[in-house]
């Protein structure tokens, strides 16, 4: 049976996730109202553009949160409010917006009497390690910003658990790519297009990865499957995930560039990053910290995805869509 709502409240709702679930929400319920919750809610600094269904109202969710509008069982809030690029922040500012951001949107719910939320979570609490990973994994973060969302889900779980009639999709994306990333991806084309990318001390490495346009699709299909369990936990990647070399060769074949990429083994590789670090990482956010991001794999199994919400978009279809979507320019 599929659920459906009248009303749609995407916290963090100008960021590169929430815009693509905007767009998707408003293709596949165009009478809905659609709620745009952000520091950033103004439509000069959204991608979304305003239109009577959809409404943009600036919200910290690091405080106690108060909208306008009219919200109950029939709405569904999508939770992508965080702060997550990393390294780039201080420690506290994780668990500051990641942590109380749960807490004021659980308790938003609450007040309000809304049943379904969609919280997307990472991949960044399994914590750093080459062993394969599913949704049974024992969760062990070592990163501020994975303790901060392994506590954000349980926060979620709580609330859900307080009424039968509470429901959780909770999904762990690997690398989410697509237009406006800005992003690992983004940094990947940009280094094979200029011949400034390398494998930095191998080849295979996993990185687990999704297209944007097929996360928000999964999301909100978690959400509207009312025969699933109250609570879902979904790894959000392709299966199986692809190796960094696998990546780098299916971009160049989807956007038509043909680029020899060197090996530089450990060592001269970061003793690179060091140097481009202290030279402003030449325009692609090279430095030390990112690339032994790049030498870690991030291996995670998408299989349990693969069978209850199958993806859409093969990888060189999803590398070929993003490049339609650019005019078949460039990957932006």
């Amino acid at each position: 049976m599929t659920m459906l709502f009248n009303s749609f409240i995407i916290f963090g709702g100008c960021g590169f996730i929430g815009t693509h679930t905007a767009k998707l929400l408003r293709e596949k319920y165009p009478n809905a109202k659609i709620y745009i919750a952000d520091l950033l809610a103004d439509e000069r600094l959204c991608e979304n553009r305003r239109d009577e269904a959809t409404v943009y109202q600036r919200v910290d969710v690091r405080n106690p949160i108060e909208m306008q509008g009219s919200f109950g069982k029939n709405t569904l809030i999508f939770n992508f409010a965080a702060i997550h690029r990393t390294p780039g922040h201080p420690d506290y500012a994780y668990f500051e917006t990641n942590i109380r951001g749960a807490e004021n949107v659980c308790d938003f719910a609450r007040k309000h009497g809304i049943e379904n939320i969609v919280f997307t979570s990472s991949i960044a609490p399994y914590g750093a390690a080459e062993e394969l990973k599913t949704e049974e994994t024992l969760p062990t973060p070592n990163t501020p910003y994975g303790i901060s969302k392994l506590v954000a889900e349980k926060i979620h779980r709580e609330w859900a658990a307080e009424n039968k009639d509470h429901r959780l999709s909770i999904v762990r994306p690997g690398i989410v790519f697509g237009t406006g990333e800005h992003g690992n991806m983004t940094r990947l084309y940009k280094g094979l297009k200029c011949h400034k990318f390398a494998y930095a001390g191998r080849k295979d490495t996993v990185k687990a990865c999704i297209y944007v346009k097929d996360l928000a699709r999964v999301m909100l299909a978690m959400a509207e499957n009312e025969s699933a369990d109250r609570i879902q936990l979904h790894n959000c990647c392709y299966y199986p995930s692809f190796t960094i070399e696998q990546i780098a060769n299916t971009m160049l074949k989807a956007t038509g560039m043909k680029r020899w990429i060197p090996f530089i083994p450990h060592k001269p590789m970061m003793v690179a990053a060091t140097i481009c670090g202290g030279l402003g990482g030449l325009g692609l956010g090279i430095c030390p910290a990112r690339v032994k991001k790049l030498m870690v794999s991030t291996n995670i199994d998408g299989q349990k995805l693969a069978q209850n919400y199958p993806l859409s978009y093969s990888l060189e279809d999803a590398f070929k869509d993003w490049y339609k979507d650019c005019k078949e320019k460039e990957l932006v």
